[in-house]
């Protein structure tokens, strides 16, 4: 741990929070004096305050104990580029524009890495009206299924959760070209284009 490069987190997310060292100080309970120690680099906080110290001032544990943090770059581009998360534990999916930490379930969760589906992985999708109609004989058991469907064009991203035991089945307006996404609960995240 680098003293120097805490104390300049803490201090720079301070700041931007608004708070003066004494207004932190009087959140958790202990003297001005102290947050001036660490924001000089002259000690770090103890164990027990890195908890609400991360809450006060919105910054994950883990960035602060590194001293560092990574502001993205991101600005604009693609929603087909978008990063989806699933959690191994209660199945919550979670989509995210650009680069991210993401947790759930007390777990660091790693964004899913598409594989383009071959002949015999992809979906059947057909016209139907001014919709694609998607659909799968693909396992729908509790412990294998297809979790979500998603279809992004470049400005937008339609999800569509599946469930175990039901038929996978479902239409999505057509508007153009697009990347139709799927994860399996066993063989991970693929991609057709449409």
């Amino acid at each position: 741990m680098d003293a120097e490069k805490i104390g300049k987190v803490i201090k720079d997310c301070r700041k931007e929070k608004g708070m003066t060292q004494k207004e932190l100080a009087e959140k958790l309970m202990i003297s001005d004096k102290t947050i001036s120690k660490w924001e000089r680099g002259l000690g770090c906080p103890d164990i027990s305050f890195l908890t609400e110290l991360s809450k006060i001032l919105g910054v994950n544990i883990e960035n602060i104990l590194k001293g560092n943090i990574e502001i993205n770059d991101f600005i604009g581009g693609n929603m087909k580029n978008s990063k989806y998360y699933v959690c191994p534990i209660c199945g919550n999916v979670t989509v995210c524009t650009g680069n991210a930490e993401i947790s759930c379930c007390g777990k660091k969760l790693e964004a899913l890495e598409p594989k383009k589906a071959d002949e015999a992985e992809k979906l059947n999708v057909e016209q139907i009206e001014n919709d694609w109609y998607i659909s799968s004989e693909h396992p729908m058991t509790k412990d294998h299924y297809i979790s979500f469907i998603a279809f992004a064009k470049g400005d937008k991203i339609e999800l569509i959760k599946q469930y175990p035991e039901w038929n996978l089945q479902t239409r999505i307006q057509r508007r153009g070209h697009g990347k139709l996404m799927w994860y399996c609960t066993h063989h991970g995240f693929y991609y057709q284009y449409l």
